[in-house]
């Protein structure tokens, strides 16, 4: 009889010991939030040792491809789901999308002797890249720089030449901005530039801009100030000059809460209202399906949503200082509602109950 029950015992550990091992969560998608996000994770498992999560980078594109075939547990993308890709999971009932975070594209450039910040709009900058706008003393940009000094100087604009979520922001942005852009270069993560030079990714814009005198480009503001890179203000909504920061990519995002329903959470956050938002602005998302039956056990599914539970919330207080900008209360509210819909064949997760990360 002992011995039934010794090996009982032993059993029962031995399943103990193989739920821990399996108590791994993998995501794959964008970039530009992988350095929070590795952030997160770290975090995140230093309260919960038990729960292995790898995230890796390979682009929205690689992430989305992953998720709808099943391959992995979540995914990132700068861009929110379109109608095919929401297609590809199952349609819209079977998919929750939330904003993880916020970040801003910024116009930066290279004018030797400009040592002032300068100030940008919208139809100018969508001028600047259909060609129309070509020297730096240009009448336009002088308009929006009284008493700033620029040369005669060629304006080189410099352009991703890879599909990313940095383009869809900055051609959906200069289209709501000049319809001779939406109509010739239109919007995209990929996009034919009619002109300028181009880089793969932020490393080579900046290689670009930084090595062309009169160059300017596209780069992701987190990226621009980790590197020291000269970036300008750009014309909001309101009118006002703003430059891109955590607190004012923030405001973007509260302008476009009224957007938000449901459980698929997206909205453009680019040219949104509000004396202080930057308008260059844009969300970066998580995916992952409403019922999670794609992981392995209920206490995995349990785990990824209390992950994505804690990231939103007290993870959020991370994002700042890696020069993410967090989300406001009104977009967490809103990611909330999502995250309570999430089940596990069909039975409630009730998320937000595991002990926070330190």
């Amino acid at each position: 009889m002992k011995a039934m029950i010794r090996a009982a015992v032993a059993v029962l550990a031995l399943g103990s010991s193989v739920a821990m091992a399996d108590m791994r969560l993998q995501g794959s998608g964008a970039t530009f939030p992988q350095p929070l996000y590795d952030r997160w994770v770290g975090e995140f498992q230093k309260a919960h040792p038990d729960v292995k999560i790898d995230y890796q980078g390979i682009g929205s594109g690689g992430g989305i491809k992953n998720i709808t075939q099943k391959t992995v547990d979540f995914a990132g993308s700068d861009a929110p789901l379109s109608k095919s890709e929401i297609q590809g999971l199952g349609g819209e009932a079977n998919v929750v999308e939330i904003p993880s975070c916020s970040g801003g594209v910024v116009p930066a450039y290279n004018i030797p002797g400009v040592k002032q910040t300068l100030n940008f709009s919208g139809p100018v900058l969508a001028e600047i890249y259909l060609g129309v706008i070509n020297k730096w003393n240009d009448p336009k940009i002088a308009k929006l720089n009284p008493g700033v000094q620029r040369p005669a100087l060629a304006i080189t604009p410099a352009y991703r030449t890879d599909g990313s979520g940095t383009n869809f922001v900055f051609t959906n942005y200069l289209a709501t901005q000049s319809p001779t852009f939406q109509r010739t270069v239109g919007v995209g993560k990929e996009v034919k530039w009619p002109l300028g030079q181009g880089g793969k990714g932020n490393a080579g814009v900046a290689q670009v801009i930084q090595q062309t005198n009169g160059a300017i480009g596209y780069l992701e503001q987190n990226y621009a100030d980790k590197n020291n890179i000269t970036c300008g203000a750009v014309q909001n909504k309101n009118g006002k000059f703003v430059k891109a920061s955590p607190e004012t990519v923030s405001m973007a995002g509260e302008g476009a809460v009224g957007e938000m329903k449901g459980h698929v959470v997206h909205a453009n956050i680019w040219n949104q209202p509000g004396d202080q938002a930057y308008p260059i602005s844009s969300f970066t998302y998580l995916i992952v399906y409403k019922d999670l039956n794609n992981v392995k056990s209920q206490e995995q599914a349990k785990a990824l949503a209390e992950f994505l539970w804690w990231a939103t919330h007290g993870g959020e207080k991370l994002a700042v200082d890696l020069d993410y900008a967090p989300l406001s209360p009104a977009v967490q509210k809103k990611v909330e509602e999502a995250l309570k819909a999430i089940t596990y064949k069909g039975q409630a997760l009730n998320v937000g109950g595991m002990a926070a990360a330190k």
